[in-house]
């Protein structure tokens, strides 16, 4: 008999695990076939901050939440309606988030008496009645992966990685995923081992052939596609989008873009992505330390560059007497903070909105910066350019405000034309502006920015450094009146900008 196939308008799925059991990839194989089905997603992963936290602690715990739907969602979801288990570890972590009902598919290989009083468990929750309010399905994943790829010639321990691709067959069965596209995304991945590539498919069209013929599961279940606006679509995470909007801005303001950074966590992933596009006029510079990196970028800034540097809360603190000094020197410059937890250190792999007042007021004196803050992991594209064009027109530097649950997350995002995108061409200063002399700080008057010269434009040498400037020549000056007027003048500056910005969508 055919098994009956009910309908969902949506579903909140998370894989959880050792953080040596591949949940990301899992997961994002899962993502993956969601968008090219048509759903609606949102995507949140979680991962310790360690990098190999004690196998089968609550510490190593690692897991990937996708929340997808018929319609427009906004969050990846707070209670799980399915939690696949790996071990005792990413069950005990993950129970308390399930609502009642939830459905739990566990590996019951690792519920050893050993790995059960590693994580607190007196008695096996599979076993002693606790788990009674939710659905439960206890499967030998480890145990049915090995049955799929025995005869490839893999070790035991080799071929008993697959079985997240056991389960993600599994899952992607329950609910009508394709996953041909995750087929050829282990093919292409592993093409240098053809076994590993073989073990990893056999594996999930076990696990989805399982869940076909089993009779622990009686029903799938159908999340029909959301209704979008015609056009070419991709699922993109914010780091990524981020990184794009970022080239995209280099791209349309016809300059070379010089990225000075130091690697932190959630931030290193632009700096990664950056780094590839030298094709693109892109310059990586991963620096000795937050202050060298910001320091190079300044510069690159001064030498007639988009300067962008990339950090998170404890690096944005190194970085703050240099934010100042760009908002002296009124020069293009966008600050990317990618915030996680804190203070000091905090939390590194979770995510906070903890530098909203750093960014904000972290600098000595009256040094106002504008910040543009992304809504969602799509719409870091969007801000990213939006950043760039704040700070070239307004030559100023822009605080790029994410986060770790936008960096990490994704969703759907549709591709944009190029000729959509705003055009955000700036024109260098090239002769003198005041008479025989060239004055660095005479001002456009609708936007009251500066003009920007290149050194070694012929005339146009002019004085930078953090000293206040002489309001016109740029001129040293301790005179109190002068710094009276500066203050107000880069505070007008700022505030002048909402002018170009439309009203807020909510």
């Amino acid at each position: 008999m055919s098994k009956q196939v009910q309908r969902l308008d949506r579903v909140v799925i998370r894989f959880a695990g050792d953080s040596g059991d591949g949940m990301q990839l899992t997961g994002d194989r899962f993502t993956s076939e969601t968008a090219s089905f048509g759903n609606d997603l949102s995507t949140l992963p979680n991962f310790p901050a360690e990098i190999r936290a004690p196998q089968g602690t609550l510490p190593g715990v690692s897991s990937f939440q996708v929340h997808f739907a018929d319609h427009d969602i906004m969050t990846p979801g707070d209670r799980p309606d399915v939690l696949v288990a790996m071990n005792p570890a990413a069950l005990k972590a993950n129970l308390g988030d399930l609502p009642r009902g939830a459905t739990i598919i566990v590996d019951t290989h690792d519920f050893t008496k050993r790995a059960l009083a590693k994580v607190g468990y007196q008695a096996n929750p599979l076993e002693d009645g606790s788990l009674e309010a939710y659905h439960v399905h206890s499967l030998e994943l480890t145990d049915l992966t090995l049955q799929a790829v025995e005869g490839l010639g893999l070790s035991r321990k080799d071929a008993g990685r697959a079985k997240n691709m056991f389960a993600l067959g599994l899952v992607s069965w329950l609910y009508s995923r394709p996953v041909d596209s995750t087929i050829g995304f282990l093919e292409k991945k592993f093409a240098t081992k053809p076994e590993v590539a073989a073990a990893n498919v056999a594996a999930l069209k076990a696990g989805w052939n399982y869940g076909e013929t089993t009779e622990d599961f009686s029903v799938t279940y159908e999340v029909k596609p959301a209704p979008m606006p015609q056009g070419t679509y991709r699922n993109i995470s914010g780091n990524l989008a981020l990184a794009y909007g970022l080239l995209a801005a280099g791209q349309r303001a016809e300059l070379p873009i010089f990225l000075g950074a130091y690697p932190i966590t959630p931030a290193s992933d632009v700096l990664h992505e950056l780094s590839k596009h030298k094709r693109f006029g892109v310059r990586a510079f991963q620096a000795e330390d937050e202050i060298a990196a910001i320091g190079a970028t300044l510069g690159a800034s001064f030498g007639g560059a988009l300067g962008i540097t990339t950090s998170s809360g404890p690096g944005i603190a190194l970085k703050s007497e240099t934010i100042g000094l760009a908002v002296s020197l009124e020069l293009p410059l966008v600050i990317v903070d990618v915030q996680r937890g804190g203070p000091s250190t905090g939390l590194p792999t979770k995510t906070e909105q903890s530098d909203l007042l750093q960014a904000m007021f972290g600098r000595n004196g009256e040094a106002p910066v504008p910040i543009v803050a992304p809504r969602s992991p799509s719409d870091c594209f969007d801000a990213a350019i939006e950043a760039a064009r704040i700070a070239i027109t307004y030559r100023t530097p822009v605080f790029l405000l994410s986060d770790g649950y936008l960096a990490n997350g994704s969703e759907p995002w549709q591709v944009p034309s190029v000729e959509n995108l705003p055009d955000l061409r700036t024109e260098f200063a090239t002769e003198r502006n005041h008479g025989e002399e060239f004055w660095p700080y005479l001002r456009d008057p609708e936007t009251l920015a500066r003009p920007w010269a290149v050194p070694g434009t012929p005339g146009l040498e002019h004085r930078i450094g953090g000293i206040e400037k002489a309001d016109g020549s740029g001129n040293i000056s301790y005179d109190p009146a002068n710094h009276d007027l500066m203050v107000r003048t880069r505070q007008a500056k700022i505030d002048g900008i909402a002018r170009s910005i439309p009203a807020l969508e909510v």
